[in-house]
């Protein structure tokens, strides 16, 4: 049992916990949420040990097994499966041990350390720290790869590979789902829900959270208030407490009326999708949740844009690829007003291929693309993060998109995303990377699209921002098409899912849950236009049409192959100019006034080589998948 007592806890003069108290039984399954900077990732320090309480007790951690997911990684120079077995710190010991022993030709001593390892089933480490990476979304091959070899967030998946790795009686993991995809979040939910241990997890995302937690402890006015249950059961436990309070009334009652015209003005076109149906019961019981939300920073509208065209965008059958290579062949997608679309498929189908060939970033292999007269996109990824000035304020940065707007109207519009104050007219640079995916986030609305073109917007936000983001696209009048690995945000605010699967775009007709099942289960999803057909048998080929099709098949893989090697040196080359980056970054002396003038294009030129680093590595995935793809046709 851990028992936390009059808990005092700062951080530099910011007080985040005063008087604190909380009982963690053994088994039990925690999930700690609260706003960005009230404390949560302190809490977990002050549990690993890294930080000390200012004032109170702790009990109960000495004779624990700890492990928990680092945010950095602590040596590029092994490869990756070896780096996640040795999480386990007793079996790297022995390996290294025997390593020794073996060299010096001490072999009786040898032997005992190979009892030990067979008693702690060292010897099925390296298949078990495989199977980690490949359900973290890994490529087969990868455990074999440098770990200097990943970048961003593929080093946060190895980290956490790592923890998972590790034998422990409590497992402390703080976003763990913040760089994973939809396929790799439920790999990750099915792990934990097997986990023997005491569970605490830092999470934003609500469905993840009704899966593994069974108690929350919300970090809430300096203290930990516990509420037995998942999230969906906290939100009606806290609605109950909050709608009571005579303060919060009227604003309770303007929040249950936008709610109702949404549930109305939905309602009457629920037959557009069959998924549909169950998301009307998800629609009418945020209206009794809807005061959980009353104290929330965040209240934000994107603007309904000024003039649209029918349709906005379409592609007619689109080949979608890199390099003359089609990953996705035969799309034909038509956006029109009003279109919701969530994109659903395993890391490497292709979502992302198709979400920057809409937007025009990729151009198309074959096909037709063609925008409306008015059509106007608003597109986030996670490299707007990277764009973004860091000398430059978040007003700075929207009154750069739009001149002629006020001062006031952009203050404003700020303080909806809760840049308020001081933090709205200063640089962006000390900004989390919460803050920062918010600013991106508003840049986007600012600008008044009519279609928004969403990659997985939600990565870093907390829960309220991502509930005040759902509201906002409910009453959002443009098109959506959106990727997104927060299952409770799809079903609210899509009407259709797509499925890219097997090179192809199809129309997805069972719901999310159907989709987790196949995921499970493996079984080729249904889609609307799938049939059963019987496969005619194949002609049999003479040897010199075999030969000819294989050199065929070898000229068709030259190109990608080429296109991969140039994508692996222009990686290796922004690896080791971020390095350089980082190393002066790390000189205290840039911090001084002297040379307060060199600090700025250093950050800069960080974000930059960080951006194409990252667009660099999305796109050696894709063409991986579709070299893998071609080679198993040759087969």
């Amino acid at each position: 049992m851990i028992i936390l007592r009059d808990i005092e806890l700062r951080r530099g003069s910011k007080l985040l916990l005063q008087d604190a108290e909380l009982t963690i039984q053994p088994g039990q399954r925690i999930a700690l949420i609260g706003a960005n900077g009230s404390g949560k990732s302190s809490l977990l320090a002050l549990l690993l040990g890294e930080l000390a309480p200012d004032h109170g007790e702790l009990e109960g951690l000495d004779a624990l097994r700890i492990a928990h997911m680092a945010q950095e990684v602590e040596t590029a120079d092994l490869p990756a499966a070896e780096y996640v077995w040795r999480g386990d710190g007793e079996l790297a010991q022995l390996m290294d041990r025997l390593a020794e022993l073996e060299a010096a030709g001490d072999f009786e001593a040898a032997a005992a350390i190979h009892s030990r390892l067979e008693a702690v089933d060292g010897y099925s480490a390296a298949r078990r720290a495989e199977r980690l990476l490949q359900g973290l979304g890994f490529a087969e091959d990868a455990g074999g790869r440098g770990v200097r070899e990943f970048s961003g967030g593929w080093r946060i998946r190895l980290n956490l590979a790592r923890a998972l790795m590790a034998p422990s009686e409590l497992l402390l993991l703080d976003e763990p789902t913040n760089h994973l995809d939809l396929d790799a979040t439920i790999w990750l939910q099915q792990w934990l829900q097997q986990y023997p241990g005491t569970l605490l997890i830092i999470s934003h995302d609500r469905d993840f959270i009704d899966a593994t937690c069974e108690r929350i402890v919300h970090v809430e006015g300096r203290q930990l208030v516990s509420y037995k249950g998942n999230y969906s059961q906290f939100e009606r436990q806290r609605a109950e407490r909050l709608a009571n309070q005579q303060a919060a009334y009227e604003k309770q009652q303007r929040r249950m009326q936008e709610i109702d015209s949404f549930v109305r003005r939905f309602r009457a076109k629920a037959s557009k999708a069959k998924q549909a149906q169950s998301r009307l019961k998800e629609l009418e019981r945020m209206q009794a949740i809807a005061p959980a939300h009353l104290d929330s920073p965040f209240d934000f509208r994107i603007p309904a844009p000024d003039k649209s065209s029918d349709p906005l965008l379409r592609l007619d059958e689109a080949s979608l690829g890199y390099a003359g290579t089609a990953v996705l062949q035969g799309v034909d997608l038509q956006l029109r007003p009003g279109s919701r679309y969530g994109l659903l498929g395993r890391n490497g189908a292709g979502k992302s291929t198709l979400l920057k060939s809409l937007v025009g970033q990729l151009p198309l292999v074959a096909g037709s693309r063609t925008p409306g007269e008015h059509c106007h996109i608003g597109y986030f990824d996670q490299q707007q993060m990277e764009a973004l000035d860091l000398g430059a304020s978040p007003a700075l940065h929207l009154q750069r998109l739009r001149p002629q707007a006020r001062d006031q109207e952009v203050l404003n519009f700020l303080g909806g995303f809760d840049f308020r104050g001081d933090v709205a007219t200063s640089a962006v640079a000390p900004l989390s990377g919460g803050e920062k995916a918010r600013l991106a986030l508003a840049m986007v609305a600012w600008q008044r699209p009519n279609l928004l073109v969403l990659d997985e917007p939600t990565n870093h936000l907390d829960l309220e921002m991502r509930h005040a983001m759902e509201l906002a696209l409910q009453d959002y009048e443009g098109a959506v098409i959106l990727v997104s690995h927060d299952r409770h945000l799809l079903r609210n605010c899509v009407d259709e899912l797509l499925l890219v699967h097997d090179g192809v775009v199809e129309s997805y007709a069972q719901d999310l849950a159907a989709y987790e099942r196949w995921l499970a289960g493996g079984t080729r999803p249904a889609t609307e236009t799938a049939e059963t057909v019987s496969a005619a048998p194949e002609p049999e080929l003479s040897a010199r049409e075999r030969r000819q099709q294989a050199a065929a098949q070898r000229e068709r893989l030259k190109p990608l192959q080429k296109k991969i090697s140039a994508l692996e040196k222009a990686m290796a080359d922004s690896e080791r100019e971020l390095g350089d980056l980082q190393a002066q970054l790390a000189d205290p002396a840039l911090y001084t006034d002297e040379r307060r003038d060199d600090l700025a294009p250093l950050l800069r030129r960080e974000g930059e080589v960080k951006q194409a680093l990252a667009q660099s590595e999305e796109a050696w995935l894709e063409l991986e998948s579709a070299l893998e793809e071609l080679q198993s046709l040759e087969e």
